[in-house]
């Protein structure tokens, strides 16, 4: 009751602000395959998934971003502005923060959330990532939107030369690259499934993800038993000790995988593996020095 009273006096003070010349605006599909119609030259943006936080901060003007989400703390200059939770999303902060447009990525925001918001005239731009490539596009996509296609072109063109250092040459699957297996929770076991950014990047790397079946999930839950079929040459989630006294502690059968007969069970640094972003290629250098 208290959103709707809200909501609906925001909507009359709206109706009874003097006309004025409508902007231009622009109609765009986003990832999702959703049409918007966004101003030409968006003034006031903000973004609901820290890896979009990231790429407005490399591309935009930085006095258009209004706001963070919780989850944001890179690069330090975003602490300096007001919070809007964006798990549940705090609608009524954000209305009057009055965005022209919202960016996010696909699973963060509801999509019934981003139709309440279009429906209030603060549309939602979703973004998905699979590949590498599809991140360089995204951030493309976000220097177009924003009017800034030429800086957002110039970080593109450097990730791609600094991923070519990388990478001698586009990476093969090899029936030698080790496989890897990252886990996101240790109990129940969930992990970086086939459909996530992280089989592109340890594809770069030099590596597998050892679970080469599309689940329906991005990041489904495992079973031990799946686990042990996988037998994974290296794991990702934690330290060796600490996952000696949790996962395997609690598993103890999984200790007869070849990452921990290895020992080759690595941490890694989540805000770098989790946000689709500018720092990707930095990702996957982190990843090649693991499997080294």
């Amino acid at each position: 009751m208290r959103l709707f009273l809200f909501l609906s006096l925001l909507l009359a003070a709206a109706s009874c602000q003097p006309e004025s010349r409508p902007a231009a605006t622009v109609l765009v599909h986003d990832d999702l395959g959703r049409a918007l119609t966004l101003p030409a030259h968006p003034r006031r943006v903000l973004a609901l998934a820290p890896s979009m936080t990231e790429i407005l901060y490399a591309v935009a003007d930085t006095a258009t971003i209004v706001a963070r989400v919780p989850q944001d703390n890179y690069p330090a200059a975003v602490l300096r502005k007001p919070v809007v939770n964006n798990y549940p999303l705090d609608m009524e902060k954000l209305l009057l923060l009055h965005p022209d447009v919202v960016f996010t990525i696909e699973g963060m925001t509801s999509v019934d959330d981003a139709q309440r918001l279009q429906e209030l005239g603060i549309p939602v731009y979703f973004q998905r990532y699979r590949t590498v490539a599809d991140v360089f596009r995204g951030i493309d996509d976000v220097g177009r939107l924003l009017g800034r296609p030429a800086q957002a072109r110039r970080l593109t063109d450097s990730l791609r030369r600094e991923l070519k250092t990388v990478v001698s040459a586009p990476a093969q699957q090899l029936a030698s690259s080790p496989t890897v297996l990252a886990i996101t929770w240790p109990d129940p076991i969930y992990c970086y499934g086939q459909n996530t950014l992280f089989t592109d990047e340890i594809r770069f790397a030099g590596g597998r993800n050892a679970v080469s079946e599309t689940f329906p999930q991005p990041y489904p839950a495992l079973t031990r038993e799946y686990v042990l079929k996988l037998n994974p040459d290296v794991l990702l989630g934690g330290s060796f000790e600490k996952l000696d006294s949790t996962l395997f502690k609690n598993y103890p059968e999984l200790r007869r995988t070849n990452a921990y007969r290895t020992r080759r069970v690595f941490p890694i640094t989540g805000d770098l593996l989790e946000r689709p972003g500018p720092r990707v290629v930095e990702s996957v250098r982190e990843l090649q020095r693991l499997l080294r």
